[in-house]
């Protein structure tokens, strides 16, 4: 845990986590499979395990006992198992069958937790957990995801007033805004690879409940748009 770090900081994000949690167990609850739909609730219980593994990993300071393993603790334990999960869906059968499987608009609707993402984000920088760069006043401009989600999601995929290649780039454009604050992130936080932010180093990853945005909220974002852009150029 953050030393010092206001309550509302870590209740506002473990609500934010519960939030995706909710949202992708409502992607999956609409699928157009109905053996998709029967499986979802083994796969909420499925992810809410997940949760708890990362959570009693962060809480036994597994991440932050010892910054100078390589690779990061973090990114073997929490960030490489979401990473291969998604890597099996998108190369076997069942797997592309599942991700065809999921509403489109659904999908784009996750992206609106980018925003209540970015303000923790700005609370743990003025709490000098994270660097500014990591922020909206810094490199970050992932906001703008979150913000125009409902708007693609409404106009474009309920109502049909947006070209669906508009929709095609908007993903591709939002999947460059996760990857570059993903980078920024990696790069900063406490670890033989950190390249920059050592006066403000990132050690909200490493702590609880901040290392679920890099185990699983942004994994789940990640997939979204990925299954997303596969469906719209299919």
């Amino acid at each position: 845990m953050i030393e010092n770090l206001p309550p509302y900081i870590s209740l506002t994000f473990g609500l934010t986590t519960v939030a995706i949690l909710l949202l992708f167990f409502w992607t999956v609850k609409n699928s157009s499979s109905q053996l998709t739909r029967q499986n979802s609730i083994k796969i909420i219980i499925g992810l809410t395990l997940w949760l708890i593994v990362q959570a009693v990993l962060t809480l036994k300071n597994i991440y932050n006992s010892d910054k100078n393993s390589l690779p990061p603790k973090i990114l073997l334990f929490g960030i490489l198992p979401a990473i291969l999960t998604i890597i099996v869906l998108f190369t076997t059968q069942k797997g592309r069958q599942f991700i065809d499987s999921l509403p489109l608009t659904n999908l784009t609707y996750l992206n609106i937790v980018r925003v209540p993402v970015e303000i923790v984000l700005f609370w743990l920088f003025l709490n000098k957990a994270i660097p500014e760069l990591m922020t909206f006043e810094g490199r970050n401009f992932d906001i703008i995801a979150g913000i125009t989600a409902p708007i693609i999601a409404h106009f474009g995929l309920t109502k049909g007033k947006i070209n669906r290649t508009i929709i095609l780039a908007w993903n591709f454009i939002c999947l460059g805004l996760l990857l570059s604050i993903v980078a920024n992130a990696f790069l900063s936080a406490p670890s033989p690879l950190q390249k920059f932010a050592f006066e403000q180093p990132n050690i909200a990853i490493l702590n609880f409940p901040f290392s679920w945005l890099a185990t699983f909220v942004v994994p789940i974002v990640l997939f979204g748009h990925l299954a997303s852009i596969r469906q719209l150029l299919k």
